[in-house]
């Protein structure tokens, strides 16, 4: 049932397809327009020397997801389907919170389990907004946040970093 070690959820247009082009060798379609993903991207993640995990990029959320709207049935069955969770959130968006707020309500409509699953919020395309503008969210939350830019590589290098350390920790809770 597994499709992939990590699922990429985030709005349409969050950075999710070009984030797995530069963390893997997938070629997704990447567009500046929502819903230029329509089925998962796969993408196998090299990690330091010889480790490495699957990525899924899966389709946008929107608000309604959980009735169906947008597809939301189709894409939220992928995300059951991944050990870990990465919320990607467009940092320059006017309401980030909101939007989190928004893919987390999603989530727990469909299934209340998915809100349990191992997840980080990452803050995409930080090198177009100040620190000042989602510091008050960052602050707010309870769940671990990693500011990324793909477009730059900031902090990419550190994402794979904690996804990697996740995914041992959740390997190790599998065999107690």
């Amino acid at each position: 049932k597994l499709i992939a070690d990590v699922g990429l959820v985030g709005l349409p247009n969050a950075g999710k397809s070009t984030l797995l082009s530069r963390l893997s060798e997938a070629s997704p379609k990447i567009a500046d327009y929502p819903f230029t993903t329509l089925k998962p991207n796969l993408g196998i993640v090299r990690h330091r020397d010889f480790n490495s995990f699957v990525l899924a990029d899966i389709p946008g959320l929107i608000e309604g997801a959980h009735l169906g709207k947008g597809l939301g049935h189709e894409f939220l069955r992928h995300i059951e389907r991944t050990k870990l969770l990465l919320f990607l959130i467009d940092c320059t968006s006017e309401d980030v919170e909101n939007d989190f707020l928004t893919l987390k309500n999603e989530l727990m409509q469909h299934d209340d389990k998915l809100i349990s699953r191992p997840a980080i919020i990452v803050l995409t395309k930080s090198d177009l907004c100040p620190e000042s503008h989602y510091e008050d969210f960052e602050k707010s939350v309870q769940w671990l946040v990693c500011k990324i830019s793909s477009q730059t590589g900031q902090g990419l290098v550190h994402l794979k970093d904690l996804v990697w350390e996740k995914l041992r920790a959740i390997e190790s809770s599998l065999e107690t």
